[in-house]
């Protein structure tokens, strides 16, 4: 189905999924939209389709190359590879950036967005009485994403199921923040902090040899949280992939015109110049997470201050995101000339 791939390519692959799995831990930033600007978008969501019931007949009958084969193993397995080294690597320090310099970090993604937005809108020549409503529709549903207020935590473990099929959509729809949503949804601490460091200490625990979070009870239920996250995270991804491919497939143009839009609404979700607002209780005094870190409420944004030197100074690092975009662009039409 796909030509095969050079060690170069293998190679760029693993970097790609280095982005992807960094963009998606950033509230405001999405993993789809590196799979679009990368040129591998369509690619991700036909694979993720092919997660399906034959799929799992392969595997159950043991035919484990030819299920690798069906699923765009290869393909799948050097990306996810990537979001791993990701997670332990680039996310970290992306997380250390922004506590030290988090206006030079916000205005770099906005400037990368930006540059998204140029490099997938420049030769969209497709614009029409189909392609411009739809577009509107997806400026305006990524503006309303950029300014709703959270809600309240919620353990219910259906809500949670549900979180985790809204998540996920991070890394299939270009523009939506799976993490930004978490904070929406009020579940972004128990999801992506209490329970991941729950699973962190029981893994330590046990290869400690010890066992005595069996009798813990509180540790047992964010297990469950986790657990039941994940399964419905695993559920919308390949849901979403087969949605998607169809959407790809018999609506091509409408759905490159609402991802525009989208792309576009989102920019309100990373604009640099931002206060964040942290969850404090009756008293005013900010709540900390199970990380002793402030948890994030929202963001009330303002316009910059053209008398300041690092105002100047974050309008350079959004001319490095959107240079870094056209980096791409360029090498992109470099590897078609060569082919």
């Amino acid at each position: 189905m796909y030509d095969p791939r050079t060690f170069s390519d293998k190679f760029f692959l693993v970097i790609k999924g280095l982005f992807m799995g960094a963009a998606n831990k950033v509230p405001g930033v999405s993993g789809g939209i590196v799979a679009f600007v990368g040129g591998f978008y369509e690619e991700f969501i036909y694979s993720l389709q092919k997660v399906n019931g034959k799929a799992f007949k392969l595997l159950l009958n043991g035919r484990l190359r030819s299920f690798y084969r069906y699923i765009n193993g290869q393909f799948l397995a050097l990306l996810i590879f990537g979001m791993l080294v990701s997670y332990f690597s680039i996310s970290k320090l992306l997380d250390y950036f922004l506590e030290q310099k988090e206006l030079f970090v916000w205005a770099a993604f906005f400037g990368m967005i930006l540059g998204s937005i140029y490099y997938i809108s420049k030769d969209f020549e497709h614009w029409n009485q189909r392609t411009i409503p739809a577009g509107i529709i997806g400026l305006i549903v990524g503006i309303s994403i950029s300014f709703l207020n959270p809600a309240k935590e919620n353990d219910n473990l259906l809500f949670i199921f549900v979180c985790g099929i809204i998540s996920v959509s991070g890394m299939t729809l270009p523009g939506l923040s799976g993490s930004f949503i978490l904070i929406l949804l009020g579940n972004y601490v128990l999801l992506l902090v209490d329970s991941v460091n729950a699973l962190y200490d029981t893994f330590a625990e046990i290869f400690s040899g010890n066992f005595t979070f069996i009798n813990n009870k509180e540790r047992l239920d964010t297990l469950t949280i986790l657990a039941v996250f994940t399964a419905g995270s695993a559920t919308g991804l390949v849901s979403l992939s087969h949605i998607l491919s169809y959407v790809l497939k018999h609506f091509r143009h409408i759905s490159t015109a609402v991802i525009i839009g989208f792309i576009t609404g989102s920019l309100g979700v990373v604009w640099p110049w931002k206060k964040t607002i942290y969850k404090s209780n009756s008293s005013g005094e900010v709540i900390l997470d199970s990380n002793g870190k402030e948890i994030i409420m929202n963001y009330e944004r303002y316009l910059p201050n053209l008398g300041k030197l690092e105002t100047w100074w974050a309008f350079f690092f959004i001319g490095i995101g959107i240079l870094i975009l056209l980096g791409l662009d360029w090498y992109g039409k470099r590897r078609k000339q060569k082919g």
